[in-house]
């Protein structure tokens, strides 16, 4: 059994690379979960029911029997948030104390706390301003851009080698590169799809004045044109005898884009359910995953045997040398790597 920490010789504690792993895994989902739980808020119409910040009410930081269900609710969402904010700091903690350091996942580990303290202040700001729905898309839209820097601190702790190498030819990168701007577009578009139609999260709250027909149309539109490049991309990829792990990430993504956009056209004919729309930002979320998993898949690390776990299975900082299985990986494959490595 693998101790997630010890005391060094020099009597400091260490961090382990299981640790790590564990809590970048554990601050990957917690973004995930304050997006889904976000959207819980706004469904339900509790948008409001904590109607000032930091504050709930005025007078308290926490509800009041008197705010009902809506104000528990939006409590309980902005609780979760904080423990979003203190995973984020235990992983900052975790790695400041990994031996031997880790200081290429600094950058990244600052960057994610400090996205979760912007995301606590714009969700604040958006219930200052009613929630009007800029303000709530921006306040979405940095989730995913938090979610982006998650997962690849998550993944940078897998393997931590100093050079890397491309693992298809580079117009292939490329179009993967295209496939992650159309995919961050779709989700933009998604959010004003959310503005002008109903769901506003509080009966007063204001829309976009943006025509909803039109804004999902356009939604689609830009759906359609994301599976068809990821289907072209992954034709591409098996033409040209692409690593396995390319090619699997570039199907999961697609299988992962048909579910979503099935669940898409069911809540719209079906006049957006709640239960529809709350899978629809799970969905959200996942595509955008295996977006970025797709994005890896283009680019591999090789291990760096300073941090590389021992065969005894002794605490490093690093990954195993036999590989990882991941979204886009498998054991003994070459590990993928996101561009802002």
């Amino acid at each position: 059994m693998r101790t997630i920490a010890a005391v060094t010789s020099s009597g400091r504690l260490s961090a382990s690379a299981a640790l790590l792993r564990r809590l970048t895994l554990a601050s990957l989902v917690a973004n995930v979960a304050i997006v889904v739980t976000g959207g819980g808020v706004r469904l339900t119409g509790s948008g409001l029911g904590c109607p000032t910040w930091p504050r709930c009410t005025e007078d308290s930081y926490v509800t009041t029997p008197e705010m009902g269900i809506l104000g528990v609710i939006e409590f309980g969402n902005r609780v979760l948030g904080i423990v979003v904010g203190l995973v984020a700091l235990a992983t900052l903690v975790a790695v400041l104390l990994a031996r031997p350091r880790r200081r290429d996942l600094r950058g990244l580990t600052l960057a994610v706390l400090g996205l979760v303290i912007l995301q606590g202040i714009i969700g604040g700001i958006s219930v200052r301003v009613q929630l009007n729905p800029w303000v709530v898309a921006l306040h979405f839209m940095l989730s995913m851009v938090a979610l982006a820097v998650a997962y690849a601190l998550w993944r940078r702790t897998r393997a931590g080698g100093p050079t890397t190498h491309d693992t298809v030819a580079r117009p292939l990168r490329h179009l993967a590169f295209v496939i992650t701007t159309v995919s961050f577009g779709v989700l933009v578009l998604g959010t004003v799809v959310t503005g002008s139609g109903p769901h506003a999260g509080d009966a007063t709250a204001t829309r976009t004045g943006l025509d909803p027909q039109t804004m999902s149309q356009l939604h689609a539109d830009s759906v359609a044109l994301l599976i068809g490049l990821s289907v072209a991309w992954w034709f591409a990829l098996r033409a040209v005898g692409a690593p396995a792990t390319a090619v699997r990430a570039a199907g999961v993504l697609i299988g992962v884009e048909l579910a979503q956009g099935l669940i898409g056209i069911v809540q719209y004919v079906t006049n957006l359910p709640v239960a529809l729309v709350s899978a629809h930002m799970l969905g959200a979320c996942l595509v955008w995953l295996a977006t970025l998993a797709a994005l890896w898949s283009t680019r591999r690390r090789d291990v760096d045997p300073s941090t590389a776990e021992p065969a005894t299975g002794e605490p490093a900082t690093g990954e195993p040398a036999t590989g990882e299985a991941a979204v886009g990986g498998a054991p003994g494959e070459g590990r993928p790597l996101i561009a802002t490595s």
